[in-house]
């Protein structure tokens, strides 16, 4: 038998969340050949994981690589985690469809979660994958459809219900970009302008959505003092009401008022499960969440857009009663512990040394009041800032990391330490989500879960979410993302102050058969590609 590649000696855990084997792998032509003992095989290159353990790719279900894979093609952050499959267009952002909008006033209505040094030429979401495919990329990308993006496409920016003509023409360019391709349609009901949406103007959207095949819904739900379980009971809702498929994301507890109420949320999922509904959720190993900066103030100052906003916070009554309010606690929120929110990304050079420096401490070092230094900090860089919040608790965390309902992603992006984000301090999942859970959660104790349920959580589970047919298991004849890791040794090493640094123990990563990490380099191979419901 002449191969490609012989994977071999290593321990086999495929994906299912079955037990363990030893078997050698082969690849041949980008496909799984054969599992089994291959002692007479002969191959192109040995790979060697004796000692070591050999899975699918895992796959980020919540992540926001849209325009930084144009940025940084390696995927460098996430490729060298394990991660083969992003999944994109999470919280409501996608770079398409531009609608109305056009191409420039979408790209500036993403803010900073789409901030990118490439100009937005494009109008769908083909166009967009023909950017990214023509420009290569190392690992594949599973593109979701953003109902923000959708308002904005269709002129629908102000806190209202949209018109009927603005539905219209959102519903039509729904179905084009899920003939298109897309996955799913996301929301972001506690920013603007997805937020601005009642709960029966999104499943309108989702009953477009769900004519699809494996077509599902995932929200970012509508946050905020005591909601906790009301957000998930509206998901719910809304996949009853559109009969769709739910994915909860990056599920979590940030108000101290709350902190232990993980059973009474996941109950809710389990209850809706029990009466029909395929709901799952998805969570990130982490105590602080990455946010934009604009998420600290009211939402009332966001309504119409960038340049409505900005007008907004240079009228000294509204910016009077936006800074009260951020005094009081914005919408019922405790107020803001400014101690807790860290400078994680500036759009100019003029703010790069507030960048991994507290709100807290740049207030003490310039005499301004917190919530006054943040306003200006949004009107000088035009929205376009972002930070790291410490805002919630580790046994919260490792409740939702065990339950039989989740799956995981890292809400980070695919950069480099090297790229336009280089010189940002990110949010350190950006680097270490998939390593940390293997490493802290699994392998050192009290362990939350089995190697086994975790592999099954980073590939099976999101295939079968995604409707993946020839990806997310280790099997005979499927297409060969794998992953070859030392369970003794994985472990994150990206820091909330040192956040641009690799894993150890995962050494060799294939996409599509060819390694793009070896030997724990990256290869510079770009065999990856943007991904298409029901042709993936």
């Amino acid at each position: 038998m002449a191969l490609d590649i012989l994977i071999r000696g290593g321990t086999v855990i495929d994906g299912t969340g079955g037990d363990r084997f030893r078997a050698d792998v082969a690849i041949s032509e980008g496909r799984i050949e054969a599992i089994g003992p291959l002692e007479g095989a002969v191959a192109a290159r040995i790979i060697d994981a004796s000692f070591q353990v050999v899975t699918p790719g895992f796959i980020d279900m919540h992540s926001h690589s849209d325009v930084t894979l144009l940025d940084d093609p390696g995927g460098e952050s996430k490729v060298h985690q394990g991660v083969t499959i992003e999944v994109t267009g999470n919280c409501s952002y996608t770079p398409y469809p531009s609608g109305v909008a056009g191409p420039k006033g979408l790209q500036e209505g993403m803010g900073t979660t789409m901030s990118s040094v490439v100009e937005w030429d494009w109008e769908t979401l083909d166009e967009w994958a023909a950017r990214v495919d023509d420009n290569g990329v190392s690992i594949n990308i599973a593109p979701q459809l953003g109902q923000g993006a959708l308002r904005l496409a269709a002129g629908a920016v102000q806190a209202r219900p949209a018109t009927e003509d603005q539905m219209r023409a959102m519903k039509r360019l729904a179905a084009e970009a899920m003939e298109q391709g897309a996955f799913s349609m996301s929301t972001a009901l506690n920013l603007s302008p997805s937020s601005y949406a009642p709960t029966e103007e999104v499943i309108e959207l989702c009953r477009t959505v769900a004519q699809y095949d494996n077509a599902f819904y995932v929200t970012h739900a509508r946050t905020g003092a005591g909601r906790f379980v009301s957000m998930i009971e509206e998901a719910v809702a809304i996949g009853h009401g559109a009969e769709i498929p739910v994915q909860f994301s990056h599920i979590s507890i940030t108000d101290a008022r709350s902190f232990g109420i993980g059973p009474e949320m996941v109950g809710v999922i389990e209850r809706a499960r029990a009466g029909g509904l395929d709901i799952t959720y998805d969570v990130y190993p982490y105590t602080a969440a990455g946010i934009d900066l604009n998420q600290l103030i009211p939402l009332w100052t966001q309504e119409g857009g960038t340049e409505a906003f900005m007008a907004r916070l240079a009228d000294p009554d509204l910016h009077g009663r936006a800074l009260q309010e951020m005094r009081d606690g914005v919408d019922g929120k405790l107020p803001s512990e400014w101690g807790k929110i860290v400078i994680a990304f500036s759009g100019s050079e003029a703010n790069q040394d507030k960048v991994g420096r507290s709100v807290e401490d740049i207030s003490e070092s310039t005499g301004v009041e917190p919530a006054e230094l943040v306003l200006r900090l949004i009107e000088e860089e035009r929205d376009i800032i972002g930070a790291v919040i410490h805002n919630r608790i580790e046994s919260d965390i490792r409740f939702f990391l065990g339950q039989s309902t989740a799956m995981y992603g890292s809400d980070g992006n695919a950069i480099s330490p090297t790229g336009s984000y280089g010189k940002t301090q990110p949010h350190p999942r950006f680097y270490g989500t998939y390593p940390r859970i293997l490493g802290r959660y699994v392998r050192e104790q009290p362990a939350v879960l089995t190697l086994e349920d975790a592999i099954h959580k980073m590939s099976g589970f999101p295939a079968q979410r995604l409707g993946l047919r020839e990806r997310g298991l280790l099997k005979k004849g499927l297409i060969a993302d794998l992953v070859v890791l030392d369970p003794e040794t994985v472990i994150d090493n990206a820091t909330f102050d040192d956040p641009h640094q690799y894993p150890d123990g995962i050494p060799h990563v294939l996409v599509a058969g060819e390694p793009v990490v070896l030997n724990g380099k990256h290869t510079g191979a770009r065999p990856g590609r943007v991904l298409r419901r029901g042709a993936a």
